[in-house]
């Protein structure tokens, strides 16, 4: 699975993208930032604020409760304004 990192959160990991296999137990997206957060500590920073986290499956808007289902691409960013 990709996993894309953007903005703050890109900066506080250290890289934009990871290519990572994912174990069968790894069912949303809540339990990929706690499987993506245990393997790097920079990471695992970076995803800390799940309050304000926001993430999409496949290029569309998720929730962290949602499925991953067969998910090819998981993006991580923080909230996004406009002005």
């Amino acid at each position: 699975m990709k996993i894309l990192y953007f903005a703050r959160i890109r900066q506080i990991a250290g890289r934009s993208m990871e290519e990572v296999e994912v174990p069968p137990s790894v069912r949303t997206v809540s339990d990929l930032i706690g499987f993506l957060s245990g393997r790097d500590p920079a990471v695992a920073a970076a995803l800390a604020e799940r309050r304000t986290l926001r993430a999409a499956v496949d290029q569309f808007h998720v929730e962290l409760d949602s499925p991953l289902d067969d998910a090819r691409e998981v993006a991580f960013f923080p909230p996004v304004t406009g002005g």
